[in-house]
């Protein structure tokens, strides 16, 4: 069944360890595998059929990473952008999760199924099809701020259960409508009667799968999400994706000494984009990475406010908030082992 759009805690993305290794005289030890300090994202072009939680587990396996996680779940029929944050990565999460995603998908006209993807059950058929024209006169009603019921296979909670949970023990799931924000919404083209396929933009939130379901009983056809690929998620684009066989390649090379595991990390910094990037003296970056606030200096210190990404001899130190003529730190972060510097992002 397909994962609901939801963001999973690092820790909770674990990778199993090897019940044990067999040693030359054939004994059986418990000696698991050396975790190591890595920081850095991997933004995988996650392949159709794996879950978002098994991704993050392969790739925090390959780096030996002691701690990973992602910034959003991809459904397991889905491919595209799965960003995944290793080490003190995972202190960024939040701020591409807020971020705006962009997905292509396909509609299947004439069933509606009881988890608005091709895995459900058929639970409502039409016989009706819509043209091009009916259509686009209708995406405006989508977009914009909507109210969206999310899918009764989601990760929405009900009495402190997840609803997908709920579904799959054949209870009733009823889920209240919220706010959700549609950027873009566009009919991309129509290759048969039965399908059409789209682009949408959209903020924090908002599930596909809901969009097609409530599209297709607009039209009077009923639908359901055939095929979805999300194409970004907050700073992370295409450009930025690498395929899991290339991930590995990459690792392994490096296991034999043919690169440096650094190079297949982006930086932790390439996930605030949009917060402004401030230089500190050694002195002041030891001082934040104390939880002590420093001054700002300079001309433009009366007038800088708001989040900053702080750095000092060229490393990442800190995320800081500037107030009242100084800088607070409200997350700090120690790179020590490797840490990510490719530099694949092509704009």
């Amino acid at each position: 069944m397909m994962s609901p759009d939801d963001t999973l805690p690092a820790e909770a993305n674990a990778v199993p360890q090897a019940a044990g290794e067999v040693t030359e005289q054939g004994a059986k030890t418990n000696k698991k595998r050396q975790k190591r300090d890595v920081h850095g994202w991997v933004v995988l072009d996650k392949p159709v059929g794996m879950t978002s939680t098994h991704a993050v587990a392969i790739i925090k396996h390959l780096f030996g990473a002691k701690r990973a996680g992602h910034a959003g779940t991809l459904d397991p029929l889905a491919s595209g952008c799965l960003p995944i944050a290793l080490g003190e990565a995972t202190k960024t999460v939040p701020f591409v999760v807020d971020g705006r995603k962009e997905y292509s998908f396909t509609i299947r006209w004439g069933e509606e199924r009881d988890t608005d993807d091709a895995e459900g059950r058929v639970v409502a058929t039409s016989e009706s099809r819509p043209d091009a024209t009916a259509i686009q006169a209708l995406l405006p009603r989508f977009t914009g701020t909507i109210e969206q019921v999310p899918p009764r296979f989601s990760a929405v909670k009900i009495g402190g259960e997840r609803a997908y949970d709920l579904a799959r023990e054949g209870e009733t799931v009823e889920l209240a409508p919220r706010a959700v924000e549609i950027h873009r919404l566009e009919l991309v083209e129509m290759p048969d009667p039965d399908h059409a396929v789209l682009a949408a933009e959209c903020g924090k939130g908002t599930y596909v799968r809901s969009l097609a379901r409530d599209l297709g009983r607009a039209l009077g056809a009923l639908g359901h999400v055939s095929a979805l690929r999300r194409s970004r998620v907050g700073p992370f684009a295409e450009g930025d994706m690498i395929p899991l066989e290339q991930v590995e390649a990459l690792c392994h090379r490096a296991a034999a000494g043919e690169g440096h595991l650094a190079d297949t990390l982006l930086p932790i910094e390439t996930a605030l984009d949009d917060i402004p990037a401030l230089a500190v003296s050694l002195a002041d970056a030891a001082r934040l990475q104390r939880g002590q606030a420093v001054l700002l200096r300079g001309r433009d210190a009366s007038i800088l406010r708001g989040m900053v990404q702080v750095a000092s001899g060229g490393q990442f130190v800190a995320i800081a908030e500037a107030e009242r003529g100084e800088i607070v730190p409200r997350r700090v972060f120690n790179l020590t082992g490797i840490a990510g510097r490719a530099d694949r992002r092509k704009g």
